[in-house]
């Protein structure tokens, strides 16, 4: 509850209201959860005599927009009852654990005077589940995920992007959030790189003068697909730093599970299917495996089969890799490396028993 103390006391001394009001409300909801209802409901009671209406706030609230573009340069998502699926190494769940909770206990540290910056950036492949990590973390703390839109916060305008930085900085402290920052290394990049202009450069001292302000009180998660780019200077922002890479067999195994739950199937339970699957998958990030299982999924609704096939799998699989371009012989070929019977190729592929044969056939 420090930390909402001191935001109310920020927002009275600037004047700005949209703190305040945001703050005390939040204020009030820990109050009540911990059992002082009086306190509570005298501060949501003061909050609705003073202020004209929580609908003139979020008016006032509206997110900032780009000055060249008038794009908004922010996307915001509100936590439901909802969890989104993901799956993680042990060592990462347990260093996001840690993260989450180093949140949830953020004003009991900070009133034993333990100064912890909540600052994460997530770095690795592109697909392996960093944004939907961030949006995890998100429900986890029940707090809204502000997501800076860096398509529309770099400008063509001398001086704007900078600007764009400062706004987005500004709304997230405004209210309780936790700060996105994907893509992060579109405005984070080395300052010695030669061939930067020098405005992009001022944009890193920008950028690093927001997040040293931003942080002492605020939560910032920044993501990036190419770590090697970023300014060193970046590093130092943040006390936890994780990287998220593709998955071994037993996550993918259990990321396949997760995707096809609810799903009746005919490979879930059966070892030596689930196991060739996996195998399959090992290359392929967890976007590109959610990707696959959907389409099988989608096509085993649509021609209203009473379960999803392991060689449902197999084909998206197939399709997924040769992007659709392949010959039936291949495929008819590739089915049979798997282990699917001729009889199923047949009938899977519609066509005849001959045709499966005369391929495979013609393959050898």
């Amino acid at each position: 509850m420090y930390t909402e103390i001191l935001k109310i006391i920020e927002g009275g001394l600037s004047k700005d209201m949209k703190k305040v009001y945001s703050y005390s409300k939040l204020l009030a909801e820990k109050l009540g959860e911990d059992g002082d209802l009086k306190m509570s409901q005298s501060i949501f009671k003061i909050i609705e005599n003073n202020m004209k209406s929580a609908a003139t706030l979020d008016q006032l609230a509206t997110t900032p927009v780009d000055q060249e573009s008038r794009l908004s340069i922010l996307d915001i998502y509100s936590p439901g009852n909802e969890e989104t699926k993901i799956v993680l190494s042990d060592h990462i769940k347990s260093r996001i654990d840690d993260f989450v909770n180093s949140i949830k206990f953020q004003g009991k540290l900070r009133g034993m005077g333990i100064e912890s910056p909540n600052t994460l950036l997530l770095y690795g492949p592109p697909g392996c589940g960093k944004s939907t990590l961030a949006k995890s973390i998100s429900e986890k703390t029940g707090l809204p995920l502000v997501t800076a839109r860096l398509d529309a916060i770099v400008s063509s305008l001398l001086g704007n992007t900078a600007k764009n930085i400062r706004k987005i900085f500004e709304y997230a402290d405004s209210k309780p959030c936790i700060l996105f920052l994907d893509e992060f290394d579109a405005i984070a990049k080395a300052r010695d790189d030669q061939y930067e202009l020098g405005e992009l450069k001022r944009v890193i001292n920008s950028l690093l003068q927001n997040i040293d302000q931003f942080a002492k009180n605020n939560i910032l998660i920044a993501a990036t697909n190419h770590q090697e780019l970023l300014d060193k200077a970046i590093w130092r922002r943040f006390n936890t730093v994780i990287k998220i890479d593709r998955l071994h067999d037993r996550e993918l195994e259990r990321l396949i599970k997760v995707f096809i739950q609810g799903v009746p199937n005919d490979f879930e339970d059966d070892k030596k299917k689930i196991e060739r699957l996996t195998k399959l998958m090992q290359e392929r990030s967890p976007a590109d495996i959610k990707s696959i299982v959907h389409n099988s999924i989608s096509q085993y609704v649509i021609n209203g089969r009473k379960s999803l096939n392991y060689e449902d799998l197999l084909i998206e699989i197939y399709e997924f890799e040769h992007h659709g371009i392949g010959s039936v012989e291949e495929l008819v070929n590739y089915l049979n490396d798997q282990g699917v019977p001729q009889a199923s190729v047949s009938e899977k592929l519609g066509i005849s028993l001959r045709q499966v044969r005369n391929a495979l056939t013609k393959e050898n």
